[in-house]
């Protein structure tokens, strides 16, 4: 179970709106996260991965404190070992495809597994300016997953494919989520795309006018 309960002032409204979500996420399920745009759902998933600190709240994954603002508590990135696919892929230029797999794990099998689960292989050896844009998504996608994540992030993850490149994906993701219980929120601006592999939704309305 992850409990989240945050609030963080957000920069790009001045610090006059705020981000309020209070939710808990069983673990082993999907969640997809909605709603308009600029309603901090990016934000609020890099507060779940550390990777930006809110002013009020308290991140509790099964019995592990992850962040607590009252008691001082902040777990780093590194430690949370959150699997996270960025919305702009954030992949390193001067890194081939399987190095990118590589810098996370070096089990072969598994790294053969996730080429192949992104229809990668054949593009094992190329760097990602060789890449076309679904290409290097299905690369971000497979980075993440590379550390075998217990929480899996995931920033607009499909946006880049075509339908049925996308159908075939999130079926063989499906697989590995199982698999391994892993307990993934995806945001998403297609709600249809989660169709049947959602188990449950969160939706992130318009920002809360800071008092104060």
């Amino acid at each position: 179970m992850i409990k989240v309960d945050i609030e963080k002032k957000l920069k790009a409204y001045g610090g006059q709106q705020v981000l309020k979500i209070t939710h808990d996420f069983p673990s082993a399920t999907v969640t997809k996260i909605y709603g308009p745009s600029g309603a901090g759902k990016t934000t609020f998933l890099k507060i779940i991965a550390g990777l930006i600190a809110p002013e009020n709240g308290k991140i509790i994954v099964d019995d592990t404190t992850w962040l607590d603002t009252v008691s001082n508590i902040s777990s780093t990135p590194q430690n949370r070992r959150v699997g996270f696919v960025f919305q702009n892929y954030a992949l390193f230029p001067n890194m081939t495809v399987r190095q990118h797999l590589e810098y996370s794990t070096d089990d072969a099998q598994w790294i053969t597994r996730l080429l192949a689960i992104g229809k990668l292989e054949t593009f094992a050896d190329h760097k990602p300016e060789y890449l076309s844009g679904g290409q290097q998504q299905r690369l971000a996608i497979l980075r993440a997953l590379s550390i075998k994540p217990k929480l899996l992030l995931m920033d607009e993850p499909f946006s880049a494919l075509d339908p049925d490149m996308r159908a075939e994906l999130i079926n063989e993701l499906k697989s590995i989520w199982e698999e391994m219980g892993m307990t993934v929120l995806i945001v998403s601006h297609d709600q249809r795309e989660l169709d049947g592999i959602a188990d449950g939704e969160l939706y992130i309305e318009s920002l809360q006018r800071h008092k104060g």
